[in-house]
């Protein structure tokens, strides 16, 4: 089990989790990537969510990176909350999420469609290879990468075979 953080975990995917995984905060992104939301009011109308909660993640958000806070009004002092390149990254990751759930969670269909503005025609995300273009994920193998530290992997169980 998982306890509180994933500092521990080498994994860029837990990492990832410690940025965006509260439930909460795909949703903030999801509203600030594609309804263009920027204003602290604004996401807690949409989302419901408690004024508390908003403002730690949202706080949490800017002191990652994913987002940048900025003033709109001197008197009365208000502040927006914008995506950074960092945040605005996070999209193909929600629209894969969201093909899962149309699949697996969307009985009467999917609530929303994503669209290229250009041409209208429907984005999707793939698993795609340099060479041979998309796969499906039971043709994906793992490898450790350069970040991988060699004492985790001394300490790890080899697969089993067969």
């Amino acid at each position: 089990m998982l306890g509180r953080t994933y500092d521990q975990q080498v994994c860029s995917i837990a990492r990832a989790l410690e940025v965006v995984g509260e439930r909460w905060s795909l949703l903030i992104v999801r509203d600030a990537l594609f309804a263009g939301v920027t204003r602290f009011s604004d996401f807690q109308h949409n989302l419901g969510v408690a004024t508390n909660i908003l403002k730690a993640r949202l706080d949490a958000f800017v002191e990652t990176g994913v987002m940048e806070r900025r003033r709109y009004s001197e008197r009365p002092e208000q502040f927006e909350y914008v995506l950074t390149d960092k945040g605005r990254e996070l999209a193909p990751a929600l629209i894969a999420l969201t093909q899962w759930g149309d699949r697996w969670a969307a009985p009467d269909g999917p609530p929303i469609l994503y669209r290229h503005a250009t041409c209208g025609d429907a984005v999707t995300q793939a698993v795609v290879c340099a060479t041979c273009g998309t796969v499906d994920a039971d043709e994906v193998r793992v490898r450790p990468g350069p970040g991988m530290p060699q004492e985790y992997l001394a300490q790890r169980r080899p697969r089993p075979t067969g």
